[in-house]
């Protein structure tokens, strides 16, 4: 080894043993997260900015080439040159803007209503099972970028969604019917909820995109979402729909604490026997589908409550005795 090369290995022996000291004295740099108030006032602002300077069009999507058209998407661009006599997306006359408070913090989300759905269908609540296509993209930043995307429908459970995805979606409804074709497939009747939803990053995944994913820390989203279908969910099939164990009226389930009767590993909506007394949730209620729709509704469900504590006997360990 010359010595050029030897001052050199030392050099950086030295600057790497200096590093790892530093490292060892100071520890690693944790950056903590945004002020969610300060962060939604920047977000707002570049939403209601992005919906006065773009307009939007929408176009046929075919998924498989035989004709018949599934749904349109909808795209965005700049009131700008060629396209300044555009009306925004603000002026278009169907925007409606819904608030959330989460966290101490009033979020606004804005949502472009292009067809709410049949009349004939049940809206989503906040804990149901929904049949969507969708696309997802940003902003401005990566302006235009889709980040993901279902042409073909998908189920989704609405307690696993972000929060502005879900806020929209249980204001819209399903289609009316299906039409069978001649491949085996079905397609929806055109009377689907369609819809645009434009979401703060605080409902969405505000600093902690996925892995992996093109959304940016702090990324306003938005949605293009087509309603087909609407599961009510009973996730423990203990008879009580899973919106109807939201003990604390928050309209968060997972891991919810104050959903969790019996402080055990599973939150009421995925527990069967929600006060741990070793009597399944279902044996100490009774559940009757009046008018048949498949779908339960709190006035078709009996509670009880024997010892007449103001407790029902699902969520007393003291009354533990089957009423089925």
């Amino acid at each position: 080894m010359n010595i050029k090369t030897y001052i050199f290995v030392t050099a950086l022996i030295v600057m790497v043993l200096s590093a790892c000291k530093k490292d060892d004295d100071e520890g690693v740099t944790i950056v903590p997260p945004r002020d969610r108030g300060e962060q939604q006032v920047k977000d707002d602002a570049l939403l209601q900015d992005y919906l006065k300077t773009h307009f939007y069009t929408s176009e046929n999507v075919d998924t498989n080439n035989d004709s018949p058209i599934k749904h349109k998407i909808v795209k965005f661009d700049t009131i700008a040159g060629e396209n300044s006599n555009k009306p925004s997306i603000m002026d278009s006359g169907l925007v409606t803007t819904k608030k959330v408070t989460r966290e101490g913090v009033e979020y606004t989300i804005y949502v472009l209503k292009l067809r709410e759905g049949s009349s004939t269908k049940q809206k989503p609540t906040f804990a149901d099972s929904t049949l969507v296509t969708y696309r997802g993209q940003l902003p401005y930043n990566n302006a235009g970028r889709v980040f993901d995307s279902a042409v073909n429908p998908v189920w989704f459970d609405l307690t696993s969604v972000v929060e502005g995805f879900r806020e929209a979606l249980v204001d819209f409804r399903g289609a009316s019917g299906v039409v069978s074709n001649n491949d085996g497939t079905v397609t929806y009747i055109d009377d689907f909820g369609d819809m645009v939803v434009f979401m703060p990053s605080g409902l969405a995944y505000f600093d902690k995109p996925p892995a992996g994913s093109s959304i940016p820390s702090y990324s306003p989203l938005i949605f293009n979402i087509q309603l087909y279908k609407v599961n009510e969910a009973d996730h423990d099939r203990d008879g009580i729909p899973s919106y109807l164990e939201d003990l604390d009226g928050d309209k968060i389930l997972v891991l919810d604490v104050d959903d969790n009767t019996d402080g055990d590993s599973l939150t009421n909506y995925l527990d069967a026997d929600d006060d741990g007394d070793g009597t399944q949730t279902k044996d100490e209620i009774t559940v009757k589908d009046l008018n048949g729709d498949n779908m339960i509704t709190l006035d078709e469900i009996t509670f009880y409550d024997d010892d007449g504590d103001g407790i029902k006997n699902h969520l007393d360990k003291d009354d533990r005795d089957s009423k089925n």
